[in-house]
């Protein structure tokens, strides 16, 4: 199928990842973990504002504050209004950090924010360094702060996402090259019975992703050019190929949430990708769901 991919920003990144979509800023955050960046693009302008941190940022998610931002480092949560550029921390510290480092995050739909960890490949100067397997636990922060593990011993985190209807959770390693599913219980902001739902494809390794309205999930193949679309019942629907190697991760955004924003990178890339390292947009036929949000339900 013949899609429309456009380079909306051609920032560089040397890992861009934590792609979320603001709809009341018509406005998309994304990081690049290896330059302690945060980047926000503005569909109308098609401009681009970055701001730096002092360490790697790994992820973003909305909150049910408007205009407050939950931000992952490296090392711990913080709290961050872009608008005056305040940042607080929020409370929760990665144990054995800088050994380890949080990777994917995103906030689920009853306001927990779940967020996975891995040996940290990011040396302190942002340069690249090496992951390996089994240092990896999936964490669950509370709107209250608290903290639960739900799953240890992972390689690299990624992919964090819930069907349509809430009632199954995604969740993928990188090195073992498989994606998981869970049964989730809104009620109690709790996952049981995995499984695996999709391993072994060939190209590249399982990064993030997004779920679309239909329960199909996009999945980003780092090292593979493409973007896998997996049906709900696991299968591969389409492999969508992409102008650069390394894929990172992926939301749904635009006023119809039918734009798909695609964060790249130029670490590890092949020769001659002058565009790797830049944010994609396209235009899908299903739209994505709005994004969730950190935090207590509003009373």
């Amino acid at each position: 199928m013949a899609r429309s991919l456009t380079c909306a920003a051609p920032v560089g990144d040397r890992c861009g990842e934590g792609a979320v979509w603001s709809a009341a800023e018509a406005a998309l955050y994304w990081t690049d973990i290896n330059r302690f960046f945060v980047h926000r693009y503005d569909e109308a302008t098609r401009s681009v504002r970055t701001w730096l941190f002092d360490e790697p940022v790994v992820a973003v998610s909305l909150t049910r504050d408007e205009g407050r931002l939950l931000v992952a480092l490296g090392s711990k949560l913080i709290y961050w209004w872009p608008e005056t550029d305040r940042r607080e921390d929020h409370g929760f510290a990665l144990p054995g950090a800088p050994r380890v480092r949080l990777n994917d995050g995103r906030a689920d739909p009853a306001g927990n924010f779940w967020v996975g960890s891995m040996k940290n490949n990011v040396l302190p100067d942002g340069e690249l360094g090496e992951a390996g397997p089994g240092e990896g636990v999936l964490y669950r922060i509370a709107p209250d702060g608290g903290v639960t593990v739900w799953r240890e011993g992972l390689g690299i985190s990624n992919t964090l996402c819930w069907s349509p209807d809430g009632r199954t959770f995604y969740f993928g390693d990188t090195l073992a090259n498989e994606i998981y599913a869970y049964d989730y219980d809104m009620t109690k902001g709790a996952i049981s019975g995995e499984r695996r739902f999709f391993a072994g494809f060939a190209r590249g390794a399982p990064d993030g992703s997004a779920i679309d309205s239909a329960g199909f999930l996009w999945n980003c193949r780092f090292g593979g050019g493409c973007i896998a679309r997996i049906a709900p019942d696991g299968s591969l629907a389409e492999a969508i190929d992409m102008p650069v190697t390394n894929i990172t991760t992926c939301t749904f955004g635009g006023q119809d949430l039918k734009t798909l924003y695609i964060t790249t990178a130029g670490v590890l890339a092949g020769p001659g990708e002058r565009l790797a390292g830049s944010l994609f947009a396209m235009r899908v036929e299903v739209p994505g769901l709005p994004e969730n949000r950190y935090g207590a339900a509003v009373q």
